[in-house]
């Protein structure tokens, strides 16, 4: 489930000049085990099988509450653990992302990939990093959360920090099946469609609508997301489900359906960049055999394992996923200059936005796999 209340109107970040540059770069590199280790926030990082979060507030990281976990605000910056262990298995493996909201700044993006990296090192090593975009998350990092709530603003403009009286009002429509109900934040100028369930939220009281031909899909995940936001609320909401032949005009519900300049000229959709058609598969080999760093197209088509090589590092595009593989017998500057080279590369595609995964030879990516097998 994917939701996306708003606040205020924002500009969105151009993504073409993001610092991902940072994230494989000497001054990333020079993060080492013992800063780390000074930093409060990795406390107990990766002790047990779970996930954690951190929040990048001012360069800093700090702890996601727990019941926040799936809420993530398109201004802010995340971190992301995952700990686990395989079947059968007693070793501790991890995944970590950093998550980038469309209105992060450049310096809450730089600072998460830096703590990344940061938090690898504390970890040994063992993670596979990963690099997320909201709206284009990959499947691993849905697979943590029952829904994930996208929150406009950043986690300081939430209901918990504004006076009731304040609180802007916001229309939330739910679309789907029971495979999913895609939840977004919708003007409330939009005609209501007798086909879905829809949310208004006006703080103090919350009003379900449900359409007269919307499915028991959407009446329950509009529900669910009821009950949760009242919890949010501490008691201090109000609740009503409303059927759409039922509703009057100059009722509450109607009146405040009306539109303010804000939701006029804000784009509320999850994705404000169009992607291209699925494009062929392609393999880039990073190295400096020559003497010096370069990357070049290895291959285009279907990959298998056989194409890739100890000694280099190779990034794989396959259009959904892009994947930066780092050989055991690869040079320092070859592993240390493999996501800059991924990210110029993203910069230059009809496809930034789509996830990185950062793996070294023989670890183990069921998405890698997925992406060689097909």
């Amino acid at each position: 489930m994917f939701i996306i209340p708003g606040l205020i109107k924002q500009k969105q970040y151009d993504w073409k000049d993001t610092n991902l540059a940072l994230f494989g770069s000497d001054t990333e590199r020079q993060v080492k085990k013992e800063s780390a280790q000074t930093e409060p926030a990795w406390n107990k990082a990766g002790e047990k099988v779970g996930v954690q979060i951190w929040r990048i507030v001012k360069f800093k990281v700090t702890h996601w509450p727990k019941e926040e976990y799936g809420k993530f605000y398109d201004g802010d910056s995340y971190i992301i653990l995952n700990t686990f262990k395989e079947d059968g298995g007693e070793e501790l493996l991890f995944d970590v992302h950093f998550w980038i909201g469309k209105y992060s700044t450049a310096d809450e993006y730089g600072t998460a990939a830096y703590k990344t990296v940061e938090l690898d090192t504390l970890l040994d090593d063992k993670p596979i990093q990963h690099r997320e975009v909201q709206g284009h998350e990959s499947d691993l990092f849905k697979s943590y959360f029952n829904s994930i709530t996208y929150l406009r603003g950043g986690a300081d403009s939430g209901f918990r920090n504004v006076k009731p009286e304040e609180y802007k009002p916001r229309l939330l429509h739910f679309c789907g099946d029971r495979h999913k109900v895609v939840v977004t934040q919708i003007p409330r100028g939009k005609k209501l469609d007798s086909g879905d369930v829809y949310i208004l939220d006006l703080g103090k009281m919350i009003y379900q609508w449900n359409g007269k031909g919307a499915n028991k899909d959407e009446k329950l995940k509009a529900a669910q997301y009821l009950v949760e936001l009242k919890g949010v609320r501490c008691g201090k909401a109000k609740s009503e489900v409303l059927e759409e032949e039922d509703v009057k005009e100059g009722d509450e519900f109607s009146s405040k359906l009306g539109i303010d300049k804000e939701e006029e000229e804000e784009d509320f959709s999850q994705s404000t960049i169009q992607q291209s058609q699925r494009e062929e598969k392609k393999l880039f080999r990073v190295s400096d055999a020559s003497g010096k760093m370069n990357m070049k197209l290895e291959k285009s088509g279907r990959v298998d394992r056989g194409d890739f090589d100890t000694n280099d590092v190779f990034i794989y595009d396959t259009s959904d996923n892009l994947f930066v593989w780092i050989g055991k017998q690869s040079t320092n500057d070859e592993k240390k200059n493999a996501m800059t080279y991924a990210h110029h590369y993203l910069m230059k595609s009809n496809h930034p936005l789509i996830p990185v995964t950062c793996l070294s030879e023989g670890k183990n990516n069921r998405a890698f796999d997925t992406a060689l097998a097909a």
